[in-house]
């Protein structure tokens, strides 16, 4: 048994290899979460403020960025990821995973050391951006090397560890900047910044010791290597049935994918590739949708606005919610299921959006100089409840199932491909929230002073998600990845019928060695490509 959930009867070799591998790869996800959390709080740092204002005060007269530079300060670190991510398939290609994972790290570490040295705007933005850069590729790689190490009935588990290790990430940089905010120098700022060196130097010294996927190595056409590295994860000799089937599946998979061509991007977005990258697409622009770095990335800024004193106290709450609230959904992950976890969060996060913008809206304005005026306490306190409550929510579902799934729905072919597009459809999503909440939600002359009233547009986004799941993401709980592939290929599957859905053989059933016989996901492909069938 591994966290929780129980091995099934006659799996071969042990799954903590591959569990601890995978829980130390996840550990990228650290650099994303402590990253994107740490400009929170540095942008409510009174030194920062006045360092790097270019003259801007704010309504009470405080040196300050303007809202816009707040913007683009925010906004770049996820134009950076964008482009990171679409280029992960250069790396994961071609150099492979493991070694894509370290060369991430080296630009991620450029963009640390110009945020380090800065003490003007223009450097802070460039070091934001090659931090981005470095954070875009370990966002699609870290998943594609949890999927293709993970045994298939705890992968999701495994996957979803990704997202538990960006909420620990979170809880760090609140930490952090809750130690260092009073400072009144530039190590206020330059503590929480330099502190991610610690970070990526533990992933690269550890992926150095770690191996390749196995997956990678067959595309590669390193078979002696596949079996060596699968062996290894799954502490058996390399010769053992159960590494030969499972290699051989993946192989037989492979080999069919190559005969009828090179997958390109446009690829990702034709035939039976085009409901597969949609539903990725989808999944990963509403996880930004539903609000959530709304929270960690302007929370502490939105809680001081709010008449809240201890603003910094309230987002390492946050925070701490946000690293347990995922655990339970680790386990569910793999006992539940996918669909039943994704449809209970938007449930979940509908509700408290709305009750937090039905409390905020109501309890909090500004007067005509833009000052906040905050009228029930209680109320407040009660929204902040709410925020609580939708983090639970989002952590436990939302949260780790977006990285899963996305993990798991592509063929080997277009797996990178597939992965680097929905990857960088989420970062798009966290670019334009991240670029346009200061116009939103501020207060002045070209802004649209929404703010509580935000939170309608999350929860009308949050809604949307309990639709997209219904219709759209299909059950993979316990399928290989091989067996997923096969499952969308099956025309007669429909998403809210996927979860009764069973493969129609196995490599187990098939004899063990023997290259299995073409699935229903090669004959509909075979039948697509037509004579270019070599």
């Amino acid at each position: 048994m591994a966290l929780g959930i129980a091995k099934p009867a006659g799996e071969a070799g042990s799954a903590w290899p591959a569990i601890a591998i995978s829980a130390f790869v996840a550990f990228g996800g650290v650099l994303f979460g402590y990253d994107t959390g740490t400009i929170s709080g540095i942008l409510a740092m009174d030194h920062w403020r006045d360092l790097f204002s270019t003259g801007y005060r704010d309504s009470k007269g405080h040196l300050d960025v303007s809202p816009s530079q707040s913007s683009a300060i925010v906004s770049i670190l996820s134009a950076g990821t964008f482009f990171g991510a679409l280029a992960s398939p250069l790396l994961g290609d071609n150099i492979g995973r493991r070694w894509g994972l370290i060369a991430s790290c080296w630009v991620f570490n450029l963009g640390v050391v110009l945020q380090t040295a800065a003490t003007a705007l223009p450097l802070f933005l460039a070091g934001r951006f090659f931090a981005g850069l470095g954070v875009g590729l370990l966002s699609a790689l870290v998943p594609l090397y949890q999927s293709e190490t993970a045994p298939k009935w705890i992968r999701g588990a495994i996957v979803g560890g990704y997202q538990f290790a960006i909420t620990i990430g979170l809880l760090l940089a609140a930490v952090v900047d809750n130690s260092t905010h009073l400072r009144n120098d530039t190590g206020s700022y330059r503590i929480p910044i330099a502190v991610q060196f610690a970070w990526s130097l533990i992933l690269m010294i550890g992926m150095l010791l770690l191996p390749e996927t196995p997956r990678y190595l067959i595309k590669r056409g390193q078979m002696d290597k596949a079996k060596a590295a699968l062996g290894r994860i799954r502490r058996l000799p390399h010769d053992h049935a159960a590494v030969r089937d499972e290699l051989a599946e993946v192989q037989a998979s492979y080999e069919h994918e190559m005969s009828i061509g090179q997958a390109s991007y446009l690829d990702c977005f034709r035939g039976g590739m085009l409901k597969r990258q949609l539903t990725g697409m989808g999944l990963q622009a509403l996880q930004q949708l539903t609000g959530i770095n709304f929270i960690f990335y302007y929370g502490t800024q939105y809680f001081l606005n709010s008449g809240i004193s201890n603003a910094f106290t309230i987002t390492l709450i946050t925070s701490c919610i946000n690293v347990v609230s995922t655990i339970p959904g680790l386990y569910a992950t793999d006992t539940w299921g996918r669909r039943p976890l994704l449809l209970l969060g938007g449930v979940g996060m509908s509700v408290s959006q709305l009750l937090v913008a039905i409390l905020g809206t109501t309890t909090t304005g500004q007067d005509s100089d833009g000052n906040t005026l905050v009228f029930n306490l209680a109320a407040q306190k009660a929204s902040i409840a709410f925020v609580c409550i939708y983090i639970f929510f989002f952590a436990s579902t939302w949260g780790p199932l977006a990285w899963v799934v996305t993990g798991e729905i592509f063929p080997l072919k277009h797996r990178a491909r597939g992965l680097s597009i929905t990857t960088a459809t989420n970062w798009l999503l966290n670019w334009a929230i991240a670029y346009a909440t200061p116009y939103l939600v501020n207060y002045g002359e070209g802004y649209a002073n929404l703010q509580s009233k935000i939170f309608f547009v999350w929860f009308g986004c949050c809604f949307l998600c309990i639709a997209f799941v219904y219709f759209l993401v299909y059950e993979t709980k316990g399928l290989s990845l091989e067996e997923v592939d096969e499952m969308y290929a099956d025309r007669t599957v429909t998403a809210w019928r996927s979860a009764g859905w069973v493969p129609k053989a196995n490599s187990q059933e098939k004899g063990k060695g023997e290259v299995p016989e073409s699935s229903s996901a090669e004959v509909v492909a075979l039948e697509e490509a037509g004579p270019k069938r070599v």
